[in-house]
């Protein structure tokens, strides 16, 4: 019987190798931010989330708030650079929407891209998605034998 978790990663967004972070973008050129179900195997049930306010100017890779949980505290890395346009105060009052939803109801931010069409490129997506998850699947399978 095979007991290794089973994670969605749907196929119509891009992921941040690094950091475990989802973006989609919309017709308007709008994209939408949310964090993995690998992320969230790592941090548990999330107790507090910290967003940083809309109008703010966050750069790829730096900082866009903070996620509490269970297990740790780690940090939100904003995935592409832009300016923040709205942040889903569902999740600020109800953190675990995240854990339940995480693709949907559970988006964290939008941002307006400064560099999309570079910056995405150095995403995951489309075809490479299944081996990107499979080794993300494994990583953590990994980690929890050796922590377990």
């Amino acid at each position: 019987m095979n007991t290794e978790p089973v994670f969605d990663t749907p196929h119509d967004r891009h992921y941040s190798r690094e950091h475990n972070i989802w973006t989609q973008r919309d017709d308007t050129g709008r994209v939408r931010v949310g964090v993995d179900a690998f992320l969230l195997s790592s941090l548990g049930e999330l107790a507090y989330i910290a967003l940083f306010d809309p109008g703010m100017a966050v750069a790829r890779g730096h900082s866009i708030g903070t996620l509490e949980a269970a297990k740790m505290t780690t940090s939100i890395a904003a995935p592409i650079s832009g300016v923040i346009t709205a942040v889903n105060e569902a999740v600020l009052a109800d953190p675990q929407l995240i854990n339940r939803d995480p693709y949907s109801e559970g988006w964290l931010a939008e941002l307006d891209p400064t560099n999309w069409e570079a910056e995405s490129s150095q995403l995951i997506f489309g075809d490479d998605i299944p081996a990107w998850a499979e080794e993300s699947r494994q990583r953590l399978s990994d980690e929890a034998e050796h922590n377990g």
